[in-house]
């Protein structure tokens, strides 16, 4: 399959002529939608979930649908009945052609004064291509490609190493990195790559590889 980096969390998978975008949020670019089937939303928070821009792509493609976690769901769903699916930890379902399951239930600690959203991970094609949104969630199966959350107010580079340790991918691509700056961005590379473990991999906002 094809993957596409847009801007922050937001990607982009193509096979066989469809097309499945995960978390298109406010930090991402307008056209991250454009000709979606399937789109996949981990978790409430706007970097992640922009509902103006969910409501104009199901309204641009009459075909599209969207899955998500209740918290999200709730809030769209009225407006594109049976076309807002809900879904929780454990779920399998196939989306614009692509089988994904479901991983994981809450997102990570900002700070213990600050309540918990539900968030969910998504496991593309048994194992193709893992995205966590902003939790450090295991899949309970190989992983080859991990959308790796770079950088975020709830994590340091130690936990982010530690966690590719632990998922022990073939390649992570790094997102959640619209924070990151430029200046940071050799220091995260040349930590994570050389003790994740795997090969540590960034695209550029537009930018695609093969998976």
């Amino acid at each position: 399959m094809k993957l596409t980096k847009k801007s922050h969390a937001c990607v982009r998978l193509e096979k066989d002529g469809r097309t499945l975008v995960l978390d298109p949020g406010g930090f991402t670019e307008a056209d991250a939608t454009d000709g979606a089937d399937a789109i996949l939303v981990t978790h409430e928070h706007p970097d992640h979930f922009d509902e103006g821009r969910l409501r104009a792509a199901m309204e641009a493609g009459p075909g599209a649908e969207i899955w998500t976690l209740k918290s999200v769901a709730e809030r769209i769903s009225a407006a594109f009945p049976g076309r807002v699916h809900t879904v929780g930890h454990g779920d399998t379902f196939t989306a614009a052609g692509f089988d994904v399951q479901v991983h994981g239930e809450l997102h990570a600690v900002i700070h213990p004064d600050i309540p918990r959203v539900t968030n969910v991970g998504y496991l593309i094609d048994g194992g193709k291509v893992f995205h966590p949104g902003d939790a450090l969630t295991v899949p309970d199966r190989p992983v080859e490609t991990l959308m790796l959350p770079v950088m975020a107010p709830w994590s340091k580079i130690s936990e982010v190493i530690d966690y590719v340790r632990e998922v022990r991918p073939r390649r992570a691509y790094d997102i959640h990195d619209a924070l990151l700056t430029d200046l940071a961005r050799p220091i995260y590379d040349r930590q994570i790559g050389a003790l994740g473990g795997c090969e540590h991999l960034r695209l550029t906002p537009g930018e695609s590889a093969d998976v």
